[in-house]
Parts: C-alpha cells; structure tokens; sequence
C-alpha cells in the first residue's frame, strides 16, 4: 500500500509527497544514550519521499539487514513553498499539520558508516524507513514548544518526549532549513528524537501517538 498525504479525518491532502527533511541529535539525552556528541548546530539530512510507507495497515522491516531501530519523532507537513530566510510568521503559515512518525534506521550499518565518517543515507533512505500516520491539522497546535511524542511498543511506553525538549525548536529548525535549501509543500520535515530508541521485531504491537491530540495502531508484519 503506498503512502499518500491525509488528514486524521480521512481528508485527502492533495499535494505530492516530497522529501523528508530530518534533524539528527536534537534531543540531548538521545545523543547520550547512542554516546554522540551534542551538535553545536543542527545536523541535517534527507530521506527520499519514496521511503515513505503507511502506518496504519503495518509495516514490514528489512530485518535481513542487521538491528532495525525505532526512533519516533514529530513530524511536520508543509503546504507552501519556503526558501532563503522565511519569517517565524511564514515558517507557522506554511505548515499544514503534525504527526507522531517513525524513522527507523538500520542501525548496524550506520555504525560502520559513522565508523568510517561516511554518509548514513544507505542506513536511512532504504524503501519503508519512514513511517507516516495521517496528520492533525496546524489549528489543532496552539504552542509549538510543547508537543507531545510518546511511543508505546507490545503494552510498554519506549519513548515519551515533548517538542519542549528540543535542542533546536520546530521553527527556528525549520526557518535554518529553508535558508540552506528550498522547501516545498508536501514535503515532511522529522524533527528528532527523544531517547529510549532500540530495535524493533517481527510482531511488534505499537501505539504512536501525539499525546491529547491524535493516537494510532500499528504492528510489525
């Protein structure tokens, strides 16, 4: 089943998906629990769009490929266009909505990868290593620095972080990304995650859910 920009409402999106826009180590204690630096700025990459698989009906993971790690993070979606140096005002006016997302990583090979100082795409942008819900509109957000993300794995809570937590907030991230390359409506930016990540099995129950907001079902096929 491919993936295709929704509201929690079942209201279609109709804007393509572009790319993922991600930040590494955005949560202080995730940096500590992996024995990473703390970046002294943001530490950006991208995923491709066509990694990008549905939450809701499962997922499977390429568990031929070593220890395929969970890492939940608050995703956001734009719907216009932003480039150069956006105001905090436009950065809030082209987002569209939230969700509670999925990163996985092969984490493994971004050891070796790291080990060698080379780029983690081959450990991230691998077909299904984004996982999307269907998003909650803007309006449903009065304060951006405080968004919950709590992720639940077979009846245990992993990970139970807030965008208050963040080392570089939502729109400060965002405003950083737009003035280094042009963002697009569709596109999706993950804005890191809080500590508790770990692997993931076949059979896996999870709950993702943006606490007080929006809550999903999902497993590992």
């Amino acid at each position: 089943m491919s993936y295709k920009h929704a509201y929690v409402d079942g209201t279609p999106i109709h804007f393509p998906l572009g790319k993922v826009v991600c930040i590494g180590r955005n949560y202080a204690e995730h940096a500590k629990e992996l024995n990473n630096p703390v970046p002294s700025e943001p530490l950006l990459f991208i995923k491709p769009g066509s990694c990008t698989v549905p939450l809701n009906s499962g997922f499977r993971i390429p568990t031929e490929r070593g220890s395929v790690h969970y890492e939940a993070e608050i995703a956001v979606l734009l719907g216009k266009s932003l480039s150069t140096q956006p105001s905090e005002e436009e950065v809030r006016d082209a987002i569209s909505g939230f969700a509670p997302a999925l990163d996985l990583t092969l984490r493994d090979l971004q050891a070796r990868l790291k080990e060698k100082g080379l780029p983690w795409e081959l450990a991230k942008s691998f077909d299904g290593g984004c996982v999307l819900p269907p998003f909650a509109p803007a309006s449903a957000f009065g304060d951006l620095t405080d968004i919950g993300i709590r992720l639940s794995i077979n009846g245990e809570v992993r990970q139970d972080g807030s965008s208050a937590l963040m080392l570089n907030p939502i729109v400060p991230m965002i405003q950083y990304m737009a003035a280094h390359f042009s963002l697009q409506a569709g596109d999706v930016i993950l804005t890191g995650t809080p500590a508790g990540v770990g692997p993931l099995s076949v059979g896996d129950t999870l709950v993702l859910e943006l606490p007080g907001v929006s809550r999903f079902e999902s497993r590992v096929l």
